[in-house]
C-alpha cells in the first residue's frame, strides 16, 4: 500500500471527515500546529521525562482530530479549500494526472525530507536550533504541496471533471477557477 493511501486510511478520511477538513481553519490550524506541536511534545521530555509520551499522544491525538474539528465550509473560493479537495483528487485520481502535477507532488514529498532529518536531529540532541530550523523546513514544501493541490483541484473543474466528495451546494462556487 502507498504511503499516502496508507496515512488516509490511518487518519479514518471519508466523506464527512473530508469535507469537514475542506473548512479552511481545519486546514489551516493543522498545517501551523500539526508538526510544531509534534515537535514541541516531544521535545518535552526535558522537562515531563516519561509524561512526554503523554504530550506525544495529545499531538497525534490533535493531528487525528483536526480534520473532524470544524464544520464543512459554506464555500470553498479560497486557497486552502481547494487544496484539501485538490488532495483529494490527488489521492483518488493520481493515475489520471498528467505527470508534471504527478512529479511535483512526489519531489515535493521528498524535499520534506531534508527538514524532517534536521528536525529529528535536532530532536534527539536536545539542539534548539536544529528543532525549529527542521520542523521549518519540513513546512515549506508541505505549503507548495498544497498550492500544488489548488492548481490540480482548478486543473480539474476546468476539465469539467466531478470532484470527489464535494457536495453538489459547493460546486457552483467552485466553478470560479
Amino acid at each position: 500500500m502507498k504511503l499516502a493511501a496508507w496515512a488516509e486510511r490511518l487518519m479514518g478520511m471519508n466523506d464527512v471527515v473530508w469535507a469537514r477538513h475542506a473548512n479552511p481553519w481545519s486546514g489551516w490550524t493543522r498545517m501551523a500546529t500539526g508538526l510544531p506541536l509534534f515537535s514541541l511534545a516531544v521535545w518535552s521530555r526535558v522537562w515531563l521525562g516519561w509524561g512526554a509520551v503523554l504530550a506525544v499522544a495529545v499531538a497525534i491525538a490533535w493531528i487525528w482530530f483536526n480534520p473532524r474539528a470544524f464544520a464543512p465550509p459554506d464555500n470553498i473560493d479560497n486557497w486552502m479549500s481547494k487544496g484539501v479537495y485538490g488532495e483529494r483528487i490527488y489521492l483518488e485520481h493520481k493515475a489520471e494526472l498528467p505527470a508534471h502535477h504527478q512529479r511535483a507532488a512526489l519531489v515535493l514529498g521528498w524535499l520534506t525530507l531534508p527538514g524532517i532529518v534536521i528536525m529529528t536531529w535536532g530532536l534527539w540532541g536536545l539542539w534548539w536550533e536544529g528543532a525549529v530550523f527542521g520542523t521549518a523546513l519540513a513546512m515549506l514544501p508541505k505549503i507548495w504541496f498544497v498550492d500544488r493541490m489548488v492548481w490540480i483541484f482548478e486543473d480539474w473543474q476546468r476539465a469539467g471533471r466531478a470532484v470527489p466528495g464535494l457536495p453538489p451546494e459547493l460546486t457552483q462556487g467552485a466553478d470560479n477557477v
